[in-house]
C-alpha cells in the first residue's frame, strides 16, 4: 500500500480538556500533541509511544477516535467526541472540512474508501503506522459500515468497533431484506418489485411513477451521483432499468412505487440502540433535501415529537437485536396517513448534530458505552429544535421558489430560530471557511 499522508493539528486548547473529561491524562511536561498523535510526514522531537502489540491501551491511556470521512457529516463526529478532550484522527479518501477542524489531531489520506477491501487495509495500515491501538471506529458511509461489520472481529482485537457484526448490519444495508422484514413485522413500506431481468418488468402493473434504485449503496451512486431514478411511464421505466443495470456493475436494482408528497411528508428516527432499547433517541421532519426529490442529503430539519414512529423502528431494530447509532428514513403516504419505511442507516446520519441541539449528543453516547463509563439513562431530544446546511439549502430554497412550491418569506419564516447549522459555529470556524473553497471539488466530485 502506497505511504500514507498525514496532517496533524493541534487539539481544543487545554482548559477545555480538563474539567469536563474523565478521559484526560495530563501528559508529561515537554511533550507536544504531535509526539502523542504522531504524523510521518511531520518532524517531531522524541520518538512516539506506541502501545504494547497485541493489547488495548492501559486503563489510565487516553482512547480516541477514528472518523472514517471527514464531510460535514463526520464532523459533527470529530467535534462531538473532540469536546471531551480525546485525540481524534480523521481517515478520509477526499480532501474534506474535517481536517480544518480545532477538533482534529491528525488526519490521514488515503486512496479509496469505498471499497471494502481498501477500507479494512487503510485501517490496517493507518493502526501500523499511528498509536490509534483501542480507539474507536466512526463509519460514515454505507459502504464502510459493510466493510467494517464484515470484518467486526479482526478489526476488535485493534480498534473499539461500535458497529454491528454483518449478521445484524445486512439487514439494513441490503434494501431487498429490510422491505422484507418490515412486512413480516407489519412495518408499512413502499411496494418493491426485484427484477432480474428486463422480461421481469412485465409483472409490474403499475405504470407509473416508480423508482429505480439499487438494493445496495454502491457503483450506482457513484457512477450516476444520484440516490434514485424517476420513471413516469412504462417507456422510462424500461430505459432507466436498462440504464440503471449497466452502471451499477452487479449491484441489484429495484422498482419502487413513488409515495406522493414534498418534505413536509419526509420524517425520520435516529437512534443510539443497545440491548433492546434507545439510549438516546430523535424523530425528526426532513423538512427540505439536496437534490429535491431524492435527496442525497437533508439540508433542513427538525425535532418532532411522533411516538409511532419510534415504536415502529424499535421493532425493527429489536427484532434483529441492533447495536450503534441508526437512522430510518420513513415518508408519510398522503394517500393512506400511513408512515412508510424507506431506508435504514447503520450508521451516523448527516444532521446526526440537530441531536446536540435538541439535548442528545449522539456520537458522545456511543464513545462513553464502547469506553465502558458504565450507563445512562435514556435520553430524547426536545422537539421544535432546527438544524440546516446553509450551503445546499439555500440551492434547494431557490429551486422550490423557482417551482412555485414555496415563497420567499415562507424560506425565511424557516429558518428563523435556527438552533444549529451543520459547518457554521464561532469556536470553530475554520471548517466553515473551508467548505465555501472546496465547493467546485466537492461538486466534481460527488455532486456535492
Amino acid at each position: 500500500m502506497k505511504r500514507m499522508d498525514a496532517h496533524v493539528r493541534r487539539g481544543p486548547p487545554r482548559e477545555s480538556r480538563v474539567a469536563k473529561d474523565p478521559f484526560y491524562r495530563e501528559r508529561p511536561a515537554g511533550r507536544s500533541t504531535e509526539d502523542i498523535v504522531p504524523s510521518s510526514s511531520c518532524r517531531r522531537r522524541g520518538r512516539s509511544r506506541r502501545p504494547t502489540p497485541g493489547s488495548m491501551p492501559r486503563s489510565h491511556d487516553r482512547v480516541g477516535a477514528v472518523v472514517l470521512g471527514g464531510d460535514y457529516q463526520g464532523l459533527g463526529i470529530v467535534r462531538s467526541v473532540g469536546r471531551l478532550g480525546v485525540p481524534v484522527c480523521v481517515l478520509d479518501d477526499e480532501y474534506s472540512i474535517a481536517r480544518h477542524s480545532r477538533y482534529t489531531t491528525f488526519t490521514v489520506r488515503v486512496r479509496d474508501l469505498r471499497q471494502p477491501a481498501a477500507t479494512i487495509a487503510a485501517l490496517r495500515e493507518l493502526a501500523r503506522r499511528h498509536p490509534v491501538r483501542g480507539w474507536v471506529l466512526f463509519p460514515t458511509r454505507d459502504e464502510q459500515v459493510v466493510a467494517i461489520s464484515r470484518h467486526r472481529d479482526a478489526l476488535s482485537e485493534t480498534f473499539r468497533v461500535p458497529t454491528s457484526p454483518w449478521e445484524t448490519a445486512r439487514w439494513a444495508c441490503d434494501k431487498r431484506r429490510t422491505y422484507r422484514l418490515a412486512q413480516t413485522l407489519g412495518i408499512p413500506a413502499p411496494r418493491t418489485w426485484y427484477p432480474e431481468r428486463l422480461d421481469d418488468l412485465d409483472e409490474i402493473e403499475v405504470d407509473g411513477p416508480l423508482v429505480i434504485k439499487p438494493a445496495e449503496r454502491g457503483a450506482f451512486f457513484y457512477e450516476t451521483k444520484a440516490k434514485a431514478w424517476r420513471a413516469n411511464d412504462r417507456e422510462e421505466l424500461v430505459d432507466g432499468y436498462r440504464r440503471a443495470v449497466a452502471v451499477a456493475k452487479g449491484d441489484h436494482i429495484m422498482i419502487q412505487e413513488l409515495i406522493p408528497g414534498d418534505g413536509r411528508h419526509q420524517f425520520a428516527y435516529g437512534a443510539f440502540f443497545k440491548n433492546g432499547r434507545a439510549v438516546g433517541s430523535m424523530v425528526a421532519q426532513r423538512r427540505r433535501q439536496h437534490p429535491p426529490d431524492f435527496g442525497r442529503a437533508s439540508t433542513f430539519a427538525r425535532t418532532v415529537d411522533e411516538p409511532l414512529l419510534e415504536s415502529l423502528s424499535e421493532r425493527f431494530l429489536t427484532h434483529i437485536n441492533y447495536y450503534g447509532l441508526v437512522e430510518l428514513e420513513y415518508k408519510l403516504d398522503p394517500r393512506d396517513g400511513r408512515y412508510k419505511l424507506l431506508d435504514v442507516n447503520a450508521r451516523t446520519w448527516g444532521y446526526h448534530t440537530l441531536g446536540y441541539a435538541a439535548g442528545v449528543d449522539f456520537p458522545a453516547l456511543v464513545f462513553a458505552d464502547q469506553i465502558g463509563t458504565g450507563d445512562v439513562a435514556q435520553q430524547r431530544t426536545r422537539p421544535g429544535v432546527r438544524w440546516v446546511r446553509l450551503v445546499t439549502d439555500v440551492p434547494t430554497g431557490l429551486t422550490e421558489m423557482s417551482t412555485g412550491d414555496l415563497s420567499l418569506r415562507a424560506y425565511l419564516r424557516s429558518l428563523r430560530g435556527t438552533s444549529i447549522e451543520s459547518v457554521l459555529t464561532r469556536n470553530d470556524p475554520l471548517p466553515g471557511i473551508a467548505e465555501f473553497f472546496y465547493i467546485p471539488y466537492l461538486a466534481v466530485r460527488r455532486g456535492f
